[in-house]
């Protein structure tokens, strides 16, 4: 099993960084000045955290009638963010996702798994 950091010459520790992608469900009924600032905070999180957003945005296909309601709603927007971070970051931005109300579900994945 590897390591995830490499200690450096001086003390430093190095992190890995690796390709991270997150989809979540914004409310429908959300406006749209919301909707840009919501996708503008989880952009924050990761870059507070030393990561870097290559990409954040609704996904192409945005709007989209949800297979089954989620607190009682039937509707979403859907939004897509790429980012390059340490393994802390998708555990805080997993955290700050429960116990926030501004998104009706979420998912974090890593891009490459061969990636060690």
């Amino acid at each position: 099993m590897k390591s995830e950091s490499v200690i450096l010459d001086r003390g430093e520790v190095n992190k890995k960084m690796r390709h991270y992608e997150t989809m979540y469900i914004v409310d429908a009924d959300t406006p749209d000045e919301n909707v840009e600032a919501i996708i503008e905070k989880y952009k924050k999180v990761v870059t507070d955290g030393g990561g870097e957003v290559s990409e954040a945005g609704r996904w192409e296909k945005g709007r989209r009638k949800l297979a089954y309601a989620i607190s009682k709603k039937r509707e979403g927007f859907y939004v897509l963010m790429q980012f390059t971070s340490g393994n802390e970051v998708p555990k805080e931005l997993d955290r700050i996702f429960r116990i926030g109300d501004d998104t009706l579900r979420h998912l974090i994945l890593r891009q490459n798994d061969d990636e060690e």
